[in-house]
């Protein structure tokens, strides 16, 4: 499961460097796939991250999948007419209380789409087919979860798999994963995620609007949509991108001074949310 952040891009290149090399590694194996799922509106260098593990997976001879699993279009067509999957927004109802919405969207476009892809198109099942009792547990998924993220690691609920992580078994950082990228592949990467979650820190935004402007216009556009649809949707709340609880365009610079960094060789490096 590559989501083409600092620690799954280090995993699928940890299992590429072993497959180049004939080494392998003791955590990571060789891939029989390397899947992701792409939302339709990552950042920019989510997608030369993504560019840069499928040509290592070329030459290391690891299936490199890209599979469509367009969220941003799902919004854009359904908000505020139809129903759909959660976003995690940050909220604030007639009342002023502040909340936040569920989180439903990895589960349904991402986690979902991957094993339906596995049993579908890897395994060759039917739709509505019954799992063989021979493929019951027997599928894995290394997800890139870091130590920071241990609270992350579950069981998978699918029958068919077991997820794995492979690098909280071996205590690695996120910090860590940049550092391998960085010595091994001269990669430098930065955290994945779509231009429209909520998690993102509010210098996100900032770094958007003077660095890549089609990206900034995106979200800025994907922020006044939630505020201009909101009537027509059964979500009484507002619904805001910025923990702030503002609208993109209004936030001050002292609402994007929330940067997280960490040390690489003496260096502040930021981490991409």
């Amino acid at each position: 499961s590559c989501g083409a952040g600092m620690q799954s891009t280090a995993l699928a290149l940890l299992s590429c460097e072993s497959a180049i090399t004939g080494k392998p590694h003791p955590n990571v194996p060789i891939y029989h796939a390397v899947l992701f799922c792409d939302m339709g509106a990552e950042p920019a260098w989510v997608y030369s991250q993504v560019k840069f593990i499928r040509d290592a997976c070329a030459r290391a001879k690891i299936p490199f999948i890209t599979i469509q699993s367009d969220l941003h279009q799902h919004y854009l067509d359904n908000f505020g007419s139809k129903r759909v999957v959660s976003i995690p927004f940050w909220t604030v109802d007639e009342c002023s209380k502040k909340g936040k919405m569920p989180r439903n969207c990895t589960l349904e476009f991402k986690i979902q789409k991957m094993q339906k892809f596995v049993r579908w198109d890897l395994l060759g099942y039917k739709k509505g087919a019954r799992i063989n009792v021979s493929d019951m547990n027997q599928h894995y998924f290394h997800l890139g979860f870091s130590t920071e993220e241990s609270r992350r690691c579950k069981e998978n609920a699918h029958p068919m798999f077991q997820n794995r992580f492979p690098l909280v078994e071996m205590g690695w950082t996120r910090a860590n994963s940049y550092a391998y990228c960085r010595a091994v592949w001269g990669l430098d990467t930065k955290a994945s995620a779509c231009l429209m979650c909520p998690f993102h820190r509010n210098y996100f935004y900032r770094h958007l609007s003077k660095t890549t402007d089609n990206d900034y216009s995106i979200v800025l556009s994907f922020d006044q949509m939630l505020e201009r649809r909101q009537e027509g949707s059964l979500i009484r709340s507002n619904l805001y991108l910025s923990s702030s609880r503002k609208r993109i365009q209004c936030l001050s610079d002292g609402d994007c001074n929330d940067a997280e960094f960490f040390d690489y060789r003496g260096q502040k490096k930021w981490n991409g949310f």
